[in-house]
């Protein structure tokens, strides 16, 4: 009789899990956690990688996850994991596993290798079909070892490079890439094929393709033009720079041998605006160190730099971290004198307030914008005198 109850209660406790959606780990469970799980229930991974501030996560999370058919297919098959990608422990991860759009998922076997990714919201009969495909493809697996091994045949380079492109493994696709273009720098101005590699996949200012492209820009602008080179050059620099912060465990470091080489790469290359770069990751790191002195200071060398030109919605994107009402009125004070006194010159005719940024049109031009962030720093609400 006990045996019945058991065997009942099992059955009723397994039906009642599948009909709540999808059961997730307790918050704080770690992907080292969740893979001892995984051993034991002879299961894959499923992790969910999100941020508070995505919108398609929140939206899968509210219509997709609670759903009775995803419950019925994951929970058998899955230990299901979440984790905010901006978490203590999350943001480490994220940079591990190249996390850079959300939500991403990661589907991983009980040794937490990645057997598959699936970026981007789905409605449910499309999230189920892709989790299918991705659990039972093994193939990335087999290339990252292949490629870890040192097979460099040049169509298993670019296939492998297709999988971690559609995978937005970035970090990977330029390793991969820069074996591709390597000896074969000269040839991306006239050969599509590795100019499109360049240009999708090498995000290493250090590279040899990178560095003989800056070096070499008249024989990539005269393919191409001049602005997608020069937004690609800028592209590469500007996203390097969260390389040279290390954010772990609360707490936030500045790498400063990567930021010696970095600055060291701006003056070999001859980069125009290499003050631009340097003073942009230090300001950076000042905010997320919250050194708000270090902050306004590298602030006001940037606008002293003559070389250099902060406009009116980067002086806009600068106050933010004093929006906060117990931020110390003192860098409230010196926030609006900058913000003042670019205000006069627009006003003298010196400047011409932006109406518009790229092809995007402003709702209201600039210097409306500015009189209106200086009178949020005093705590006045819009129209009020």
């Amino acid at each position: 009789m006990k045996k019945l109850l058991l065997s009942s209660f099992l059955i009723i406790s397994a039906m009642s899990m599948m009909a709540q959606g999808m059961v997730f780990e307790p918050d704080g469970t770690t992907l080292e956690q969740a893979a001892i799980k995984a051993k034991a229930q002879n299961k894959l991974i499923f992790l969910d990688c999100y941020t508070d501030w995505c919108g398609p996560c929140k939206k899968m999370a509210r219509d997709v996850f609670p759903s009775q058919a995803a419950g019925e297919y994951m929970n058998p098959k899955f230990i299901n994991l979440k984790i905010n990608m901006e978490s203590e422990y999350g943001t480490p991860l994220a940079k591990k596993l190249q996390i850079s759009a959300y939500p991403t998922f990661v589907i991983f076997n009980a040794d937490v290798q990645e057997i598959g990714r699936i970026v981007g919201g789905s409605p449910l009969d499309d999230f189920i079909r892709k989790v299918q495909e991705k659990a039972k493809d093994n193939t990335s697996a087999d290339m990252e070892t292949r490629w870890r091994k040192g097979d460099r045949d040049p169509q298993f380079l670019k296939d492998y490079l297709a999988t971690l492109t559609s995978t937005y493994k970035g970090d990977d696709a330029n390793d991969v890439a820069e074996a591709i273009l390597d000896g074969k720098e000269t040839e991306i101005a006239t050969d599509p094929e590795l100019r499109g590699i360049f240009f999708k996949n090498i995000n290493n200012p250090f590279s040899k393709s990178f560095k003989y492209v800056v070096e070499n820009k008249e024989s990539l602008t005269d393919a191409i033009g001049s602005d997608a080179v020069n937004a690609k050059i800028n592209s590469v620099l500007t996203n390097y720079q969260r390389k040279l912060i290390e954010e772990k465990d609360g707490t936030v470091e500045l790498d400063q041998q990567k930021f010696d080489d970095y600055v060291a790469l701006l003056k070999e290359l001859d980069i125009p605006e290499a003050d631009h770069y340097r003073l942009s990751s230090l300001i950076t790191y000042a905010e997320k160190k919250k050194d708000f002195d270090s902050y306004v200071e590298y602030i006001n060398e940037y606008l002293a730099n003559d070389k250099l030109d902060a406009n009116d919605m980067q002086l806009a994107n600068w106050v933010k971290p004093f929006a906060a009402p117990d931020i110390d009125s003192k860098y409230k004070e010196q926030m609006k004198t900058i913000l003042r006194a670019r205000l006069d010159e627009i006003a003298a005719g010196k400047r011409k307030p932006m109406t518009s940024i790229g092809n995007m049109h402003l709702s209201r031009p600039t210097d409306e914008l500015l009189s209106m962030i200086i009178d949020a720093l005093d705590g006045k609400m819009p129209g009020q005198q």
